[in-house]
């Protein structure tokens, strides 16, 4: 008797890996399909330059509805400044934080101007 509750549990176990790789193929072929409206939404990013005044730049991916200001954040988090202390500029215009590149009509690699606020102006 202690010979037949393995038999039976190889045998369970055996048609448990028999079905599992028809359940992988039926998921892979679900990805194949998520692969084309994945394509749709890698439409929907946009790789943005962000380039400073001495010419360095630090490139962002964004969604286009994404608001602007997690990028701004972003940016003066990596370059160590202060979020007020920079101004960001698409084609001369200031952006505003709660503009989304879709609203400004932005498209793949567009450069964003970003400037050190200037204070004063005493000689």
């Amino acid at each position: 008797m202690s010979r037949s509750p393995h038999p039976n549990s190889e045998s369970n176990a055996n048609q448990a890996s028999n079905q599992a790789p028809p359940a992988n193929e039926s998921a892979n072929d679900g990805t194949n399909n998520t692969t084309t409206p994945g394509n749709d939404a890698s439409a929907e990013h946009l790789n943005l330059k962000v380039k400073a005044q001495d010419g360095t730049e630090v490139y962002f991916k964004v969604k286009q509805t994404t608001k602007l200001k997690k990028l701004m954040d972003a940016y003066c988090s990596r370059v160590a400044k202060e979020p007020g202390s920079i101004r960001f500029l698409f084609d001369g215009e200031r952006i505003q934080p709660d503009a989304t590149p879709q609203q400004l009509g932005m498209e793949n690699e567009d450069e964003i101007d970003a400037m050190v606020e200037q204070q004063g102006g005493m000689l």
